[in-house]
């Protein structure tokens, strides 16, 4: 009895009534001599049943022998996984009267379906014809070899670092070159109240002509316009009310033709 219970099992399923041993022991010899050494167990008709009346991870190999193209179909691969041990293997093993083509398609969609329920290594077959009648496809897979709610540690790769190989450093430009005599001398800081401000404007005692310039800037007026100022129009020193709109001096307080425009001190000064 104790050698009965340590015997591996291979569980033979079929959509068929019945089938012969010829095609039970074809189907053990694909998946190979330890198939053909395990105790077989047949269970036909099966696709009538939504179960099969095994307990869990308890078969090692499974064949589904069938010649419908409907199965088995995505509920039955489930319990078939469920069936299998961890690491155990199905076999789906279809005789078809069909063209070759078509053969090809039924193996592409085993394959899928076996990927798609969990099954890993899915790999189709088209085996030989008998008389051109026949087509036998066979889809081969396994279940992983690990249970639902098993853990373990993942391995951490390391880094390695970056190095970058340089084939010729004939290439390379040293940047002290590019730097010229006028770039290495040493600015010269101006002296002066005005030049030191951090406002960069003309100082309230400026004496070194910084404020003058900053007026003919504003007021857009050369010296010359300045110091002796002219008028084509005759109305220029009278006042903003009596210049036009172009006029050079318009914003300036009313002067005289021919003297020095003076302006008063806090002319600059904003009114807010």
């Amino acid at each position: 009895m104790e050698a009965k219970a340590m015997q591996r099992v291979a569980l033979v399923i079929s959509d068929e009534q019945v089938v012969q041993m010829t095609t039970i022991n074809d189907a053990l010899r694909e998946l190979g001599k330890e198939a053909l050494q395990c105790d077989v167990q047949l269970y036909t008709q099966s696709s009538s049943q939504s179960k099969l009346p095994v307990e869990s991870s308890s078969i090692e190999f499974l064949i589904c022998i069938s010649r419908s193209h409907a199965y088995p179909d995505g509920s039955w691969f489930d319990e078939i996984s469920r069936a299998l041990k961890p690491g155990g293997t199905i076999l789906v093993y279809k005789v078809l009267q069909a063209a070759p083509k078509e053969t090809e398609k039924v193996i592409i969609s085993l394959e899928r379906q076996l990927l798609l329920a969990g099954f890993s290594d899915a790999k189709g077959v088209q085996q030989s014809s008998n008389a051109g009648l026949q087509y036998v496809v066979t889809a081969k897979a396994k279940k992983a070899s690990w249970k639902i709610g098993t853990s373990f540690a993942l391995k951490k790769g390391t880094k390695a670092p970056i190095k970058l190989q340089m084939d010729d450093d004939s290439d390379l430009i040293d940047e002290d070159s590019l730097l010229t005599e006028e770039d290495l001398k040493k600015p010269q800081i101006p002296v002066g109240d005005c030049e030191i401000s951090t406002t960069k404007k003309a100082c309230k005692n400026c004496t070194c002509g910084r404020a003058e310039e900053e007026e003919k800037v504003k007021l857009g007026l050369t010296t010359e316009q300045l110091n002796n100022p002219q008028s084509s129009c005759g109305s220029c020193g009278l006042g903003d009310a009596f210049r036009c709109g172009t006029c050079p001096y318009k914003g300036l307080p009313p002067f005289k033709l021919g003297e020095k425009v003076s302006l008063s001190s806090n002319f600059l000064v904003a009114d807010i």
